[in-house]
């Protein structure tokens, strides 16, 4: 899940994150619900 020193990325839609809490919220949404949920993704970066 880790996809730098800095970043943790989504496997399920490939967002990356600062918080790795963040990486796995997103990925359960991900895979539960095959869509993005807006609060979560807000928080993406870069990576």
């Amino acid at each position: 899940m880790k996809t730098t020193a800095n970043t943790y990325k989504c496997p399920e839609c490939g967002l990356s994150y600062r918080e790795k809490s963040l990486a796995e919220k997103c990925r359960a949404w991900c895979a539960k619900h095959r869509s993005c949920n807006l609060e979560i993704i807000k928080h993406a970066v870069k990576g």
